[in-house]
């Protein structure tokens, strides 16, 4: 372990965590987006729209992420990163519509009856309404499609981008031993282990946090005045 005491491998290792880290950024945030998209135009009561919007969703979905990379990178002549932030926003931004559809459909019908009724427009709906307590209910969800992207981009390493399993092949094929990879991997592993859990650990947070809001939510209203009548009741 004694090279990694060095400071030119030290940046090198950084340099490729943070490219990781910016591609998960841009991957993440682009995803994100595209999701809300997608899951509006299946949700869309025009039905082109929402043929489009389920076709583009079926397709993405199935579609594997490496193959998607390489094809922007090698057919479009795409650079690394914009290839590889590009692969896993169709990819991943495809499945979060489905999730965010999930979550909107599970929305209680009669709020969205009572906003109706209170003159509100079908956009006014979805963005105060359904859409805020949609995605409380389903950012554990969201957080763990995240953790999904945040592996994925090691996949750059194939198609040459800068990231840190590439930083950890430029420094293994530099090693003076027999199986170079062993002792990299002892460093680069734990690292993105680490950023997975952190990942995981936060949406695990949220769902505990959520489910003490749901139980806190509630107000005691005590027992009925005399003379009270109850619902359901005559």
């Amino acid at each position: 372990m004694e090279p990694f005491t060095y400071q030119g491998i030290q940046e090198l290792l950084l340099k490729g965590l943070g490219n990781t880290l910016k591609a998960f950024l841009y991957a993440a945030v682009l995803s994100l987006a595209l999701g809300a998209v997608l899951a509006t135009g299946r949700l869309s009561v025009h039905r082109p729209v929402r043929r489009l919007a389920t076709a583009c969703v079926e397709f993405f979905r199935a579609m594997p992420v490496l193959v998607m990379i390489f094809f922007i990178f090698v057919a479009l002549k795409v650079q690394p990163l914009p290839a590889l932030v590009a692969g896993l926003t169709l990819y991943n931004g495809s499945v979060l519509a489905e999730v965010f559809r999930t979550g909107i459909n599970a929305v209680d019908r009669g709020q969205r009856e009572a906003a109706y009724a209170l003159g509100m427009r079908k956009t006014q709906v979805m963005t105060f309404v359904l859409a805020p307590q949609a995605v409380r209910a389903m950012l554990p969800t969201i957080i763990s499609q995240l953790v999904v992207a945040l592996k994925d981009t090691s996949l750059g390493y194939l198609i040459t981008y800068e990231e840190f399993l590439h930083a950890g092949k430029l420094i293994a094929s530099n090693l003076d031993y027999d199986l170079p990879f062993i002792p990299v991997v002892m460093i680069i592993a734990p690292i993105y282990i680490g950023l997975c859990m952190l990942l995981s650990w936060f949406a695990a947070w949220v769902a505990r946090r959520e489910r003490r809001s749901v139980k806190t939510g509630a107000v005691d209203v005590g027992p009925p005045e005399p003379g009270v009548v109850l619902p359901g009741r005559r």
